[in-house]
């Protein structure tokens, strides 16, 4: 394990979406003293609500703003003396990339870019350096039935949303074999927890379930995936900033792997109990559409190179943590109104019935 590294000044990008929120309000309270500042184009999934935390902390600024304009970028990490980019800014919706895959390849290719040559330029004078960019496991593909997906694992997207993320990582691979630019990257599980967008599949059940619509799941339901909690997630990547190798690559997983329509029904009943609803209610939702094109079967996470060298593991069990995620939403009823029925609600609707 290397010297630890501490910054004195971060960017973060898309820090007013789902993880990069959740970040920020996991990072701020453990390092006083360490300058924040989110950029943040305040898409659909961007809300500034999901940081009330932070405001007014003399230490924390939000800039609105593109990750595309290079300028921009130049300026912030000058004028703020910047030690450290965590890149969690992104489009991030799969169903999304299949129907307009161009803003996928702007803004998670041509976005890391810019900021990579941006940063790049800024660390020639800056003597201490980190670049994290924040991807996910669906680069690697689908799996079978066995197996996990390591650092080693081949990159294989099959949807534009995953190949936008794979390339914008193999750029990073890049920025630091060609100009020894100390980056950093981690791929994580299927992220759950507060502030979640609900055009995902654990917030969507829960939000249609309140309103006693259809529960959509794809195909036969049986496709799999590894849960990770975000404060875990937050957890990890604050671990790698600080003592992760540069050039090096971290798996993060919560060794927690369902079926999706085990998880709908799940949240279905432990609905059923806090709703006061008769057992098995609330799975009588659940109506099967068609699979997503290219629908990956599979995706397990092996983190224990993440365990093995900076000493990380999830500290959630998913009973604790989807426990703990149903009663925020049940108690955050107006967060998600306003959400749902801001930019979003045209889409929401055409996707899902009007609400």
């Amino acid at each position: 394990m290397q010297e630890k590294f501490i910054p004195t000044s971060i960017l973060v990008t898309g820090g007013a979406g789902f993880i990069g929120s959740n970040f920020i309000n996991h990072f701020m309270p453990g390092n006083p003293g360490c300058r924040v500042v989110n950029l943040d184009i305040l898409t659909y999934a961007g809300n500034l609500k999901n940081l009330t935390g932070v405001e007014g902390n003399p230490d924390y600024r939000f800039v609105k703003g593109d990750i595309c304009d290079g300028p921009l970028v130049e300026k912030l990490l000058a004028e703020e003396r910047i030690e450290a980019v965590v890149h969690f800014a992104a489009e991030s919706h799969v169903d999304r990339s299949i129907t307009g895959p161009e803003i996928f390849v702007r803004t998670n290719v041509l976005g890391t870019q810019t900021l990579l040559e941006a940063s790049r330029l800024h660390a020639q004078n800056t003597p201490e350096f980190r670049f994290l960019q924040v991807s996910t496991d669906e680069v690697y593909g689908s799996l079978g039935p066995e197996g996990y997906f390591t650092e080693e694992t081949p990159l294989a997207p099959n949807s534009p949303y995953s190949a936008s993320k794979a390339g914008a990582d193999l750029l990073v691979r890049a920025y630091h074999e060609t100009y020894q630019f100390p980056t950093l990257n981690t791929r994580c599980s299927n992220n759950y927890g507060p502030y979640h967008f609900p055009e995902k599949l654990i917030p969507l059940m829960i939000h249609n379930i309140m309103k006693r619509r259809p529960l959509p799941v794809y195909g036969d339901g049986l496709n799999v995936r590894d849960w990770l909690h975000v404060k875990d997630h937050s957890a990890a990547i604050e671990r790698v900033l600080k003592l992760g190798k540069p050039g090096e690559i971290f798996n993060i997983g919560g060794n927690n792997e369902w079926k999706n329509i085990d998880i709908v029904n799940l949240v279905c009943d432990l609905l059923d109990q806090r709703l006061g609803r008769s057992p098995g209610e609330n799975r009588g939702l659940i109506t099967f559409v068609k699979d997503r094109a290219g629908h990956d079967r599979r995706y397990a996470i092996d983190a224990s190179k993440l365990k093995r060298e900076l000493g990380w593991e999830p500290a959630y069990t998913f009973e604790v943590g989807i426990a703990e995620t149903i009663d925020w939403y049940l108690a955050h009823q107006e967060w998600v109104e306003e959400v749902v029925s801001g930019s979003y609600r045209e889409y929401y609707e055409r996707q899902y019935g009007e609400r």
